[in-house]
């Protein structure tokens, strides 16, 4: 079945679950877990128990949209800006931050992909050598299964989130017995500062789920289907996260785990016999594989949705027929990504990802708690299983949580800009945060104001 923008509807239920697990059990848990004990040690365990039902809650403004004849288009929290708000300023630079943060997050998820490899190799492949190479074919790959069409991509993530479950069942089931408390203590190795300093780098493996709304386009009944989704993939992805980082610091010291490229691996080392562990790397591979394959999609969808609304050129908007995907801006975004790898500058893009991501959620909350007075036809379309002052409460704990870890990073930041320089930072390459997300988003002001002549009104 085909779309007016020329998508086709090809994925069904299963297929939404695997790309928004796929997304969250990627380099989330995998790769993030070790930094945030860095920060605060083994409360990382409950970092993700508090951060699980504000994400939880996040979710339900996606979902609530995702309901309505919203969720017919690829356009996600850019579409629901835009007909909420009805204009598009602030959903252009929503969309313009997201852009950079999943072209940055391509680039990190395929340099992890490669280590992880190197580890799975057994001695065959050797990370000096072997890291870049790896990295980039990977990203080529995946942009050849999804130029080829949505049935393979979909196809492609149900088969490696079958290999992830199974070797996450055999990551936990048999490192639960192996836990030791010793391992545990002490709990707050940063103290509280420490521990409020971790969630938003930890709140990267939470970041992405709303990828689910960008296949709006191509999942068949998506209005009926995406909404429980979200809600119900979410509650069992956080449930897995948090059995995860409880098995990983009770098995292996923090220590260990924080020096180790391949954390949950090493953890797995200790309990298993070689085969088992070997398999864990698998389960870790193709978690890494499954989240690079997701975040491809995304900035392609966005491009037709500005393209459509004369945000972009109208060359995003083309969608080859022979396979019905956007190849143009899938192919935008893999160079996009191979410049940020070849360059060395991932880690800039990757600071700007979280920190955008994190605004993007604040505005998009904020947006639907607005809904019923800015847009009320629009309002009465939603649909979701419990009641509305439900809906608006999750938006409203949603709201004050992105804004109060919005606020831990700048004032993070903020204590490095009195620290250090303009000059210093610029030489150690160590800008801020704060800063990279400014300039990249007074870019996307100009990049808007420019566009001006070629704007239609959104319909509302």
């Amino acid at each position: 079945m085909s779309e007016p923008l020329g998508l086709r509807r090809e994925l069904g239920t299963l297929e939404a679950y695997a790309v928004l697990v796929g997304i969250l059990i990627g380099a989330g848990i995998f790769k993030v877990t070790s930094h945030a004990w860095s920060l605060t040690g083994p409360s990382v365990i409950l970092g993700h128990a508090v951060l699980a039902p504000v994400v939880l809650a996040t979710s339900v403004p996606y979902a609530a949209y995702v309901s309505t004849s919203l969720g017919r288009e690829p356009g996600g929290e850019y579409t629901h800006l835009a007909r909420t708000l009805g204009g598009y300023g602030v959903a252009f630079v929503g969309a313009w931050l997201k852009v950079i943060s999943y072209v940055g997050a391509l680039a990190y998820l395929a340099l992890a992909f490669a280590e992880y490899l190197v580890e799975l190799s057994a001695g065959y492949l050797r990370l000096d050598l072997h890291r870049m190479p790896v990295a980039i074919s990977s990203l080529v790959a995946v942009w050849a299964v999804h130029v080829a069409g949505v049935r393979w991509f979909g196809r492609l993530q149900v088969a490696m989130c079958g290999l992830l479950a199974v070797s996450l069942l055999v990551l936990i089931v048999p490192g639960l017995p192996a836990v030791h408390a010793a391992n545990y203590r002490p709990f707050f190795g940063g103290g509280a500062s420490g521990f409020a300093r971790s969630l938003p780098p930890l709140f990267f493996a939470y970041a992405g789920f709303e990828a689910l709304a960008q296949t709006a386009g191509e999942v068949k009944d998506s209005t009926r289907r995406l909404p429980a989704v979200f809600l119900r993939g979410i509650a069992a992805t956080t449930l897995v996260y948090v059995l995860m980082s409880a098995v990983a610091f009770g098995a292996l010291p923090g220590g260990r785990l924080a020096a180790s490229a391949t954390p949950m691996a090493e953890a797995a080392s200790l309990y298993l016999p070689w085969g088992a562990a070997w398999f864990v790397t698998l389960g870790a591979v193709m978690a890494l594989l499954t989240s690079l394959n997701s975040t491809m999609l995304v900035p392609s969808r966005l491009g037709l949705m500005l393209a459509r609304d004369g945000l972009a050129p109208a060359g995003l908007g083309a969608v080859w027929e022979r396979t019905g995907t956007p190849a143009f801006g899938l192919s935008l975004t893999l160079a996009g990504a191979l410049l940020l790898l070849l360059s060395g500058q991932v880690s800039l893009a990757l600071n700007i990802a979280v920190f955008a991501l994190l605004l993007l959620y604040l505005l998009h909350s904020l947006a639907f708690l607005r809904l019923p007075a800015l847009n009320p036809a629009l309002d009465r379309e939603v649909r979701l299983g419990f009641p509305r002052w439900a809906q608006r409460a999750a938006a409203g704990v949603s709201a004050l949580a992105m804004g109060g870890l919005v606020a831990v990073q700048v004032a993070s930041d903020l204590g490095e800009l009195s620290r250090t320089t303009f000059a210093e930072r610029v030489a150690g390459r160590s800008s801020t945060t704060l800063e990279l997300c400014l300039l990249w988003a007074l870019l996307g002001v100009v990049v808007y104001a420019l566009g001006g002549r070629r704007r239609r009104a959104p319909s509302r």
